[in-house]
């Protein structure tokens, strides 16, 4: 009862403290700056000092509690804060949701608030808000984006189907309906949310929504370019799953094989060239999980291998349809949702950058995980710094082995040195960023074009 009454002053609280802004608001101009929010608030010190507060407030990150104050100061204007799209995850978060009236007027308002980017909305899509209408008001932003984008954060939306009132909620029908529009996206939905059926706490979530990806798919028609029909398209999805057991059953087999590595690599080659011999030649082309559009044909057994290491990673090399050839590594008893989570990051980094016209060379190079203790990612072709000074002695020789010019920097042509120096300092921020630890010279690799990129993300924001 105590909690009710608080509940009930506070909400009678925040009416009787609203200012007069409320009546003049649809005169009012789009605030852009603090200066024009104080004008709203009134150009005395005290109106000075709220404008200056409230910008503060709208810079916090998302993970920042807000004060009782900072709530009842964001309450009290909030109609001088609509045309600030900025302002509207915050003042969400101080709606007392209990408070029919005043949850009535806070959704008014947000209809009539200015568009939020779709990165915002993702806040909305977190555990913090259960008000369906908000969640679905965050589903009609997302509607904006296009597909490249969507990619970004669909990883995160997947997980924010855990915070839906209901297994068939608009956010798991918005996924669907964009992915039926997309392989790509319906490659990796299908991906990210097989992954998390071993969760027994959200299993029944996660398998409504892949039904209803299935049962979506499989009533699509063939497209009027010729394109494979809904059958076909989710046939091709399901033998992804096929080759990943094939690969694990591969690995299981080779880690059986007592002796060193050397030993190992002949028995992968082995079986790939006897018993397993139909992955050499897939009856019919498989999309790749890590590149849908990418259509593998077969293993080529004389280019695969085995890492030396405890859990003896496969490199598998892969025939392409269009006769070139692409190189994964595959990986079992290894969780590598978190080297996932990190790959999207150094991802979504590169692409903010370009948009900026800043290209840091970046490798932000592919990885998915197709179950807890297992996955796969892209191969490319480096050498450890280890490596490279066990062999070159320094950087620089080795960079000068490739890229030679004698009246260049150090020896090495600009452009090379200019990429690798953007390489290090784009990564040197990134890992500072996301708290990255257990860096050495086993993890840090260069590409013969300059490119310097980490791997192996065991230890994060630390």
């Amino acid at each position: 009862m105590a909690g009710a009454t608080d509940r009930k002053k506070t909400s009678e609280r925040r009416r009787n403290s609203d200012n007069t802004v409320a009546t003049s608001a649809p005169e009012l101009i789009r605030p852009r700056r603090e200066d024009e929010l104080c004008l709203r608030l009134g150009n005395g010190k005290q109106g000075r000092n709220q404008a200056g507060s409230i910008q503060r407030i709208l810079k916090y990150p998302p993970t920042r509690t807000l004060s009782g104050e900072e709530k009842q100061l964001l309450w009290k204007f909030r109609f001088s804060l609509m045309s600030e799209k900025r302002a509207l995850t915050k003042f969400l978060r101080c709606v007392e949701w209990s408070d029919v009236q005043e949850a009535k007027q806070a959704l008014e308002l947000m209809s009539k608030w200015e568009t939020i980017d779709v990165c915002d909305a993702l806040e909305l899509l977190s555990s913090v808000f259960e008000s369906e209408e908000v969640r679905a008001y965050a589903v009609t932003v997302l509607e904006r984006a296009d597909d490249e984008e969507l990619q970004c954060y669909l990883l995160q939306l997947v997980q924010a189907l855990r915070f839906e009132r209901s297994d068939k909620s608009r956010l798991s029908h918005f996924l669907v309906q964009r992915s039926l529009r997309n392989i790509e996206l319906a490659s990796f939905l299908r991906w990210y949310v097989t992954v998390e059926l071993h969760d027994p706490a959200y299993a029944r979530r996660f398998y409504c929504t892949y039904e209803i990806l299935q049962e979506s798919m499989l009533k699509l028609g063939a497209g009027a370019n010729g394109d494979e029909d809904g059958f076909k398209l989710w046939q091709s999805l399901e033998r992804q799953t096929e080759l990943t057991a094939q690969l694990c059953s591969i690995m299981r087999d080779v880690r059986n094989v007592r002796g060193g590595t050397q030993k190992k690599i002949e028995k992968l080659r082995h079986l790939l060239s006897g018993l397993l011999s139909e992955l050499t030649y897939f009856d019919e082309p498989i999309r790749s999980p890590l590149a849908p559009r990418l259509l593998i044909t077969g293993i080529i057994p004389s280019e695969s291998s085995i890492f030396k290491s405890a859990l003896h990673p496969l490199r598998l090399a892969f025939r392409t349809a269009s006769g070139g050839s692409c190189k994964i590594i595959f990986k079992k008893e290894d969780d590598l949702r978190q080297d996932q989570l990190v790959i999207q990051m150094v991802s979504l980094i590169d692409r903010l950058l370009k948009l900026e016209n800043l290209d840091l060379h970046l490798t932000p190079y592919r990885v998915l995980a197709t179950g807890h203790d297992e996955g796969m990612m892209e191969f490319i072709p480096s050498k450890s710094l280890a490596q490279i000074l066990s062999e070159h002695r320094s950087i620089t020789s080795y960079l000068q082995k490739f890229h030679p010019d004698k009246d260049g920097p150090s020896g090495i042509t600009a452009t090379c040195l200019e990429t690798f120096i953007k390489s290090c300092a784009g990564y040197s921020v990134i890992t500072y960023i996301l708290g990255i630890d257990d860096r050495h010279l086993d993890n840090l690799l260069l590409q013969d074009d300059g490119r310097l990129f980490h791997v192996d993300f065991g230890f994060i924001l630390g």
